[in-house]
C-alpha cells in the first residue's frame, strides 16, 4: 500500500503542475494591481532634471495640486508611439500629463516628441530608471493617475488604447477631480 502511494506522487505532482498552468493561462498579463494603488501611497520622492533643460531640477512637489497622469515612456518603446494620440487627446481635454522619459538619451527623446507630439506639461529625465524603479515599473509604457493630494489612485500597465481611454482613464480622471 505504501509503495503504491509513492508511485502516485509523480502523478500528483503532474496534476498540480497542470492546475497551476491552467490558472496561470486564465490571468491577464497586462492587469496587475500596483501596491502603490492598493495602499494609496503618495507619489515617491525624487529629484530629477527635466528632459528639456538639464539644469532644471524638479522634485515630488511638482506632482500634487491637480489630478495628473504620470506616463513612463521611452523613444525605444513602440507601444509608446501607439499611445501618443490618446495622450494628446487627454491633454486636449485639459488633463495634466507629466512624462517620465525612461532609459533614453535626451536627443532621441526630443526627436520622439518632435515626431509624435508632446502632450506633457513636464518631462522628467530618468536615464538610470531610479524613479521608474520606485514606481515598480517593469516595462514602458505605464501610467499612474495621481490625485490632487499626490496619492496614486490608478495604475495602467501597457499601451493606453482608445477604448482604455474611454472606459478606464477618463472615468478615473473624473472620479478624482
Amino acid at each position: 500500500m505504501k509503495r503504491r502511494l509513492l508511485l502516485m506522487l509523480p502523478l500528483l505532482g503532474f496534476l498540480l503542475l497542470l492546475l497551476f498552468l491552467y490558472l496561470g493561462l486564465g490571468l491577464n498579463p497586462f492587469h496587475r494591481e500596483s501596491r502603490l494603488v492598493e495602499e494609496a501611497r503618495a507619489f515617491p520622492a525624487f529629484e530629477l532634471t527635466t528632459l528639456e533643460d538639464p539644469e532644471r531640477r524638479v522634485d515630488e512637489s511638482l506632482i500634487p495640486g491637480q489630478v495628473t497622469l504620470v506616463n513612463v515612456w521611452g523613444e525605444w518603446c513602440p507601444e509608446c508611439k501607439r499611445e501618443m494620440p490618446q495622450l494628446l487627446d487627454l491633454a486636449d481635454r485639459g488633463v495634466r500629463l507629466v512624462g517620465i522619459n525612461w532609459k533614453d538619451t535626451r536627443d532621441k527623446a526630443r526627436g520622439f516628441l518632435d515626431e509624435f507630439g508632446d502632450p506633457f506639461e513636464v518631462n522628467l529625465f530618468d536615464p538610470e530608471g531610479e524613479l521608474a524603479f520606485e514606481l515598480g515599473v517593469y516595462g514602458a509604457p505605464e501610467s499612474f493617475l495621481v490625485d490632487r493630494d499626490g496619492i496614486i489612485r490608478y495604475h495602467h500597465t501597457g499601451y493606453i488604447s482608445p477604448s482604455d481611454l474611454r472606459e478606464h482613464i477618463l472615468p478615473e480622471v473624473e472620479k478624482w477631480q
